[in-house]
């Protein structure tokens, strides 16, 4: 018995002699543009070192901010404390010329009382001008003027001819520094006809 015959057909089945299918030219681009194992390792410590220098500059940022902060806070404390140890220094220097006067009053021998109220008269103008030019104003309400207790310090409730709940007599003058009450008028307020 014979062997069955092999089909000698060219395509139907490639010979060893055959070389294999050469590469695509888009395969062999690709091959060459794919990094190595080395490369993603570099970029990797090139992005670490990166973000540590804009983390130490942050930090540095950071510390000069609070440098800055302190500085202006001590400074702040410095400026209060200077104002309250010299805020008072334009009234005193306004109230100088009053206690000259009135130094110069009493020094002051042989005064008739006409040299005397003038002397007063012109040392209560030195005052008033005094308040004046350091915005002090007098809180002294008329009879009948609403009550104002931000301003006014009632001393009692008494029958008046004025309505009931404004100012029936003005007992003491109050004073204000640039809208701020430094005393309040006592007053003693109407309770209303009796």
């Amino acid at each position: 018995m014979s062997a069955p015959q092999e089909d000698l057909d060219p395509q139907a089945a490639p010979s060893a002699e055959t070389p294999p299918p050469a590469q695509k030219p888009d395969d062999a681009a690709e091959s060459a543009a794919e990094p190595s194992v080395e490369q993603p390792g570099e970029d990797l410590a090139a992005l670490l070192d990166a973000a540590q220098k804009q983390v130490a500059d942050y930090h540095d940022q950071l510390l000069r901010a609070h440098a800055e902060v302190e500085n202006v806070r001590r400074r702040a404390q410095e400026d209060v404390a200077k104002a309250r140890k010299f805020g008072t220094e334009s009234f005193a220097e306004s109230l100088i010329p009053v206690r000259d006067s009135l130094e110069a009053a009493l020094a002051q021998e042989d005064q008739t009382v006409e040299d005397w109220r003038g002397g007063v008269e012109a040392t209560l103008r030195q005052l008033n001008a005094a308040f004046d030019r350091n915005q002090m104003r007098e809180i002294a309400p008329a009879p009948g003027e609403a009550f104002d207790p931000h301003r006014h310090q009632a001393i009692s409730n008494v029958p008046s001819a004025h309505p009931q709940g404004t100012v029936a007599q003005t007992l003491q003058k109050g004073y204000l520094i640039a809208d701020r009450v430094l005393r309040p008028a006592l007053v003693m307020v109407s309770a209303g006809p009796a």
